[in-house]
């Protein structure tokens, strides 16, 4: 049984039926999915039996019947207490969420999972999607195990490995010529020719819904309590107002109190158009014409909810912040080495820009801090392979292995 009422326009709150729809009809605003509260029965002790998956949190999720559900065992990844790279930033309390370990080894599992599911309940012959390289992963492997057609369009620069694992799931892949932003004006214009159910564009309002099921888990995983502060990669800004989204309906259906959690949004300096608004203090977001970053999954130009990116931010109390290329590469190294988890340099800009907040004095060294680690560095390996190490080759004597060393502690010291 779904509890879902209606989809409700951001903008003006015209409300519609929960069918396939975008955007408003009036005025072209975002959607959002609205829940009847007030039937929600749910306790913190009917968790104990459910499966560790996003939909042991059913209720909060927009399927109708679970048989339409595709279910790759997506979500309940790890809350790692991190004391290792605490220790190093000065933090007592500090986790790392990490969704590198989802079944395509992403958080867009999440919204995949649902948005495929979704597009079943619809009907959908097909399935497509619009992406840097991790959601056209995620939805080709659900459309694999579903039986649908699948369609991705993606920058052409984006990661080898990740094109190779997106073709793997036996999706068609559209390489274009330019930035997202211009595959994502492409596939929209595909979805009113072909009638493709694109879901980040055709279906928005229902695939932005499995993205909040981080915040879910973050409070179960913490007894049932918020963290202080999360901070959290942003591209579009679509996974931030999700897990905002999250943490408030955890509280309207009894599961939290009313704690106040900030939220921080982080993004690369060669791409950072919501960042450089924050700074500057206008809800005004400026594009980025030609993102230049190492972070590729969070390189998006024109971000489609750059500005409730910003208000929900602000309303928490958080900041935002741009790094460097240079310290993403740093932070990854650093929570590798420290905590055995490996990210692609989404998560790098989390753990930079938590660095930097406590050197700001923004959070304090008791604070419950939490670090959204949205994606494995196995996809994205060139990082940090091609100008970092260097290995020399020896021969296969023991002499060799000792001036080995020798010459190692020399060149330490």
């Amino acid at each position: 049984m779904s509890f879902v009422k209606s989809v409700k326009c951001r903008e003006c709150g015209t409300e519609y039926p929960p069918v396939k729809i975008a955007l408003c009809k009036k005025c072209f605003g975002p959607l959002d999915v609205v829940y009847d509260y007030d039937h929600i029965k749910i306790s913190r002790a009917s968790f104990k039996s459910r499966p560790p998956t996003i939909w042991r949190y059913s209720e909060l999720l927009p399927i109708s019947d679970k048989k339409n559900i595709v279910d790759l065992n997506t979500g309940f990844t790890p809350l790692v207490r991190c004391t290792n790279l605490g220790k190093s930033l000065g933090l007592r309390n500090l986790y790392v969420k990490n969704d590198s370990v989802n079944p395509t080894f992403s958080f867009k599992d999440r919204p995949a999972e649902v948005a495929v599911s979704k597009a079943i309940e619809f009907g959908d012959p097909a399935v497509a999607c619009v992406s840097t390289g991790n959601l056209a992963a995620a939805v080709a492997a659900h459309a694999g195990k579903a039986n649908l057609s699948c369609y991705v369009f993606t920058p052409s620069d984006i990661e080898p490995g990740k094109i190779a694992q997106i073709a793997s799931y036996g999706a068609k892949i559209i390489p274009v010529r330019g930035t997202y932003d211009d595959a994502n004006r492409l596939a929209y214009l595909a979805s009113e020719l072909y009638g493709w159910n694109i879901v980040n564009i055709t279906s928005r309002p229902y695939y932005c819904e499995g993205s909040k099921t981080l915040a879910f888990e973050i409070c179960e995983q913490l007894g049932w309590n918020g963290p202080d502060h999360v901070i959290i990669p942003v591209a579009s800004g679509a996974l931030l107002c999700a897990v905002s989204r999250g943490f408030l309906q955890l509280g309207k259906v009894g599961l939290t109190g009313d704690e106040k959690i900030r939220l921080y949004g982080a993004q690369a300096e060669g791409c950072a158009p919501i960042a450089e608004a924050f700074i500057r203090g206008t809800e005004k977001v400026l594009p980025v014409k030609c993102p230049k970053t190492i972070a590729k999954s969070i390189a998006i130009g024109d971000p489609g909810d750059g500005l409730y990116t910003l208000r929900e931010v602000r309303r928490s109390g958080g900041v935002f912040g741009a790094v460097s290329d240079s310290e993403i590469v740093e932070s990854i190294i650093l929570l590798a080495k420290t905590e055995g988890i490996f990210t692609e340099p989404a998560g790098g800009v989390t753990i930079a820009l938590a660095k930097r907040l406590v050197e700001e004095g923004r959070i304090g060294r008791d604070d419950v801090v939490v670090c959204c680690v949205t994606g494995n560095g196995l996809k994205t390996i060139d990082v940090v392979s091609s100008n970092t190490f260097t290995l020399s080759e020896i021969e296969p004597t023991l002499e060799a292995l000792t001036s080995s060393f020798s010459q190692q502690v020399l060149a330490i010291g």
